[in-house]
């Protein structure tokens, strides 16, 4: 994600979760895309859209990850890590995008097609330290489209 410093240091949501707390995953992403004043569609879209990242991180990477969320001028940006960049190890390598072998995306499925077709954006990256996937959202499904 790119943004200032100060963005980078706040984020609205920042939370650790595995397969006994996706429920708090989907519960936290609501609460927090309805609190920035997003319409009911655009919350479902983001709740199923992290939802679909962290399950991923959660069963075909380390087996937990990280979450975070922050409001960008009014658009949501959240986060996934697994691996050791969940522990936010400012010393993990930049990664390679999109389907590195040994990364849950490696794995066929349709979650991320689904991801991409609710989310503005999708960004993925892997390497030996875990797999990144940031998505970002506005409260407007046709604002970037």
């Amino acid at each position: 994600m790119s943004g200032t410093a100060d963005v980078e240091k706040s984020p609205i949501l920042d939370m650790m979760f595995d397969s006994g707390t996706l429920h708090l995953v989907r519960a936290d992403v609501q609460a927090r895309a309805i609190r920035a004043g997003f319409p009911d569609p655009r919350v479902e879209d983001m709740v199923l859209a992290v939802h679909e990242l962290a399950a991923n991180a959660v069963h075909h990477g380390a087996g937990a990850g990280r979450l975070r969320i922050w409001n960008v001028a009014g658009s949501l940006h959240a986060q996934v890590d697994d691996g050791a960049l969940a522990s936010g190890d400012p010393a993990a390598p930049a990664g390679h995008e999109d389907g590195a072998v040994g990364s849950w995306l490696a794995t066929p499925g349709h979650g991320l097609w689904v991801v991409q077709q609710v989310a503005d954006q999708l960004q993925v990256m892997s390497s030996a330290q875990g797999t990144r996937a940031t998505v970002t959202f506005s409260p407007s499904a046709e604002a970037s489209r």
